[in-house]
């Protein structure tokens, strides 16, 4: 019977336990290094079958009930905002491995263009290809064309005698019939730009329908919803409220800090022997969290003076840029429990660094 039945597993996510949890079993999922951990309990030679790890999960979850963490049933309005982040952040990163791929083309035999735009990852450069997608055929250009591709655009910091002035420089000398052939590449890739940036666009405006309509649930009692709160955080954004939402759901609904701050990689790990006691950056955490957090600690160093302070004081210190960004990052989790325990939104006068400042040192002391 599904209410007596406990199902114990390595990936907390996927159709079987989507099945499982929607027909009532319990589900509990184990980190697969302490499964591997687990199952030296049975086995000392380092074989490995599933019939043995089917077994070893179920004898660990009926002895360490303890160490596994419960499968929640999200509602479906989570579920799709973390799809659409998830999409968003793929579409991204297949943005950036496209423009790579263009921006190699174009130092293969156009140089002139990247003058233009080095990342080779701005529409205006995609239409001023199309427009002139040979060395020899940027001499056919006019300048009213280019103002109506630069206004289009938005462009100011150009002008059309600057493009007519770099695309007219000498070409490099090539092979006959290298020139057309990676144009042609070159315009494919282009073509494949345009409709992976259609859709992460069309991706981000569902993503901000999907954050809408969360951010409209209040609580019973008028407090403002979890998406208000996280939103009110200095530096935080639309993607870094949707990663806080959904790659660390259960870690903000049972409002668990240390679960939270070890599952975005901000906690650091210690290892200790004998008298030697070393402290590391944490790697194995969710790699989206993590390059969230990190994107909101930055931003949040132009808008708030209590973390540019605490910044400045942990480079003072010797410590890197990335591990200064990791404690601005710590003290925000702490701070993010906090107000989602208490209902309230970000106020940085009611920040104690605020009124006393704040000269202190904490966190990952020995790291980096």
């Amino acid at each position: 019977m599904p209410d007596c039945t406990a199902v114990s597993i390595e990936i907390p996510r996927g159709a079987v336990v989507e099945t499982l949890t929607e027909r009532g079993f319990s589900v509990f999922h184990l980190n697969p290094k302490q499964l591997d951990r687990f199952r030296d309990r049975y086995s000392s030679s380092g074989a490995k079958d599933d019939d043995r790890d089917a077994f070893v999960l179920a004898s660990a979850l009926r002895t360490d009930l303890a160490l596994f963490h419960p499968v929640p049933v999200e509602s479906a309005a989570l579920i799709q905002l973390r799809e659409l982040f998830r999409t968003a952040d793929e579409l991204r990163a297949e943005l950036q491995r496209h423009a790579n791929r263009l921006r190699e083309q174009l130092h293969r035999y156009y140089p002139q263009m990247l003058a233009l735009c080095p990342a080779a990852q701005q529409p205006f450069l995609w239409d001023l290809l199309e427009a002139a997608p040979l060395p020899i055929s940027a001499a056919s250009l006019d300048a009213a064309h280019l103002q109506a591709l630069l206004k289009a655009r938005q462009i100011r910091r150009l002008t059309p005698e600057q493009i007519l002035a770099t695309l007219g420089r000498p070409a490099l000398p090539l092979a006959p019939g290298a020139a057309l052939a990676a144009s042609q590449h070159a315009l494919v890739l282009v073509a494949q730009l345009r409709v992976v940036r259609q859709q992460r666009d069309l991706t981000l405006k569902n993503l901000r329908g999907a954050l809408g309509h969360l951010r409209a649930r209040r609580h019973n009692d008028g407090r403002p919803s979890d998406v208000e709160i996280v939103e009110s955080l200095p530096g935080a954004g639309e993607l870094t409220t949707a990663a806080l939402l959904t790659e660390s759901a259960h870690a903000l609904a049972e409002r668990d800090p240390q679960a939270l701050r070890a599952y975005s990689g901000i906690a650091p790990v210690t290892r200790q022997s004998g008298k030697r006691c070393r402290v590391f950056m944490r790697y194995a955490c969710n790699q989206r969290l993590r390059n969230a957090l990190y994107n909101q600690a930055l931003c949040s160093l132009r808008n708030d003076p209590v973390s540019r302070r605490h910044y400045d004081t942990l480079r003072q210190a010797g410590h890197s840029h990335a591990r200064a960004l990791r404690g601005i990052a710590d003290r925000t989790l702490t701070m993010l429990i906090a107000m989602l325990r208490q209902g309230t939104l970000y106020d940085a006068r009611l920040r104690k660094a605020w009124r006393v400042g704040d000269g202190t040192v904490s966190g990952e002391a020995g790291d980096e």
